[in-house]
């Protein structure tokens, strides 16, 4: 058996006790203080092993980088070897009452634990096994925990850029791709607008014509903006949360949308906002306002992607004896960050599982040892 891939599988059940307690430091987005006692735990654990430094996450948690102190020559090659990973979830504090952390059925469950706090254990866990076998990486390598990611990003976005402008490769370590568990080598960009219709109230009953409704102005609108989707180009746009009027015996004075898009590719954005900002109403005495834009760029499919992909291909058949696939997916992440400044990223390395998001979040237990064993390998390939 691979070296590598048999300490890995030595250590397992060690494995599975730091992702318990990942899972059991429960960290939803909205709350500061959970999220940073997550990052102490996250710190603590690798204590003799990287160097924890934190950075203010605004009104969220603190964002954290660990620096790894790993084998190889004193002075290292430029540009780092970048981790990258969220430490925030989408499930409130309480959340364990009713998705307890469990294993059964040849998976581990509970909140948190797809995605991504078992990326975050595979990735540490793939350092600790580098510096036990004293195998030698030239490059710095660091893993950057978000406080944000699953609430946009805004705050930890500057620092995530800053960090990959200065790093050769990125490393995603959000789950992969269904219960293969494929890597993601393309995701779409994410973007949201609030388009909002201002008209005229007036009685309902008493002085209708007097009104300009824009309850049924953003209507005709939202008839518009759903057909701005372009399947064939993989843009889709979506309509998905509406809001006006005060009464039924009132004509609306206002009325809003609020839009989801998602666009396979970035030169496909500026024609699409376009046709936002061109929005014209249809009944003369209304206005519109559009607000909102792109927010995540598309990770493409460069050759820089591909190339990782590619080298993750060759580690994983030679040494570990499994055949990867590639996806893309409509989902973002803060690799859609990194991939958009042009710096090579694999995303979706971490665990195999389903249920993010969902009650049935869980990962596959025979799926964690060539998972870290894989990080392991790219980390040191990388690091030559």
């Amino acid at each position: 058996m691979d070296a590598i891939l048999a300490h890995v599988t030595a250590q397992q059940p060690s494995i599975i006790r730091f992702l318990n307690d990942l899972v059991e430091c429960e960290s939803p987005s909205d709350n500061p203080a959970a999220v940073t006692g997550f990052m102490d735990l996250l710190a603590e654990s690798c204590r003799g092993l990287a160097a924890a430094r934190t950075f203010p996450g605004g009104s969220y948690g603190r964002n954290l980088l660990l620096t790894f102190q790993l084998p190889g020559p004193r002075k290292k090659l430029p540009g780092r070897i970048l981790g990258v990973g969220h430490g925030d979830t989408v499930w409130p504090i309480g959340t364990l009452k009713s998705m307890p952390w469990r294993e059964a059925g040849g998976r581990l469950w509970g909140p948190g634990v797809l995605d991504m706090k078992a990326g975050l254990a595979f990735f540490i866990s793939a350092m600790k096994v580098l510096q036990a076998l004293d195998q030698p990486v030239a490059r710095q390598v660091a893993l950057w925990v978000v406080s944000d990611e699953e609430v946009g990003s805004e705050c930890s976005r500057p620092l995530t850029e800053r960090l990959a402008l200065e790093s050769a490769a990125v490393l995603v370590a959000e789950p992969g791709t269904g219960l293969q568990g494929k890597l993601k080598t393309a995701r779409k960009g994410v973007g949201d607008y609030t388009v909002t219709v201002r008209g005229k109230a007036a009685h309902a009953g008493v002085d209708f014509t007097s009104g300009a409704s824009a309850v049924v102005e953003l209507a005709r609108q939202i008839e518009k903006i759903s057909a701005f989707t372009n399947l064939k180009k993989g843009l889709t746009v979506n309509p998905g949360v509406i809001a006006g009027g005060t009464r039924t015996n009132v004509i609306a004075a206002e009325a809003r949308v609020e839009v989801d898009l998602r666009v396979a590719r970035l030169r496909d954005f500026p024609p699409l906002d376009r046709k936002f900002r061109a929005l014209k109403p249809v009944d003369k005495r209304c206005s519109i306002e559009v607000t909102g834009g792109l927010n995540r760029p598309p990770m493409e499919r460069t050759k820089g992607v591909q190339h990782l992909f590619m080298a993750a291909s060759r580690l994983a058949a030679a040494h570990l004896g499994i055949r990867l696939e590639e996806s893309s997916t409509g989902g973002g992440s803060d690799g859609n960050f990194t991939a958009g400044l042009g710096i090579p990223t694999l995303d979706g390395i971490g665990a195999v599982g389903e249920g993010a998001h969902a009650p049935n979040e869980s990962i596959l237990i025979d799926r964690i040892a060539d998972r870290t064993a894989l990080l392991a390998h790219l980390t040191r390939y990388l690091g030559q």
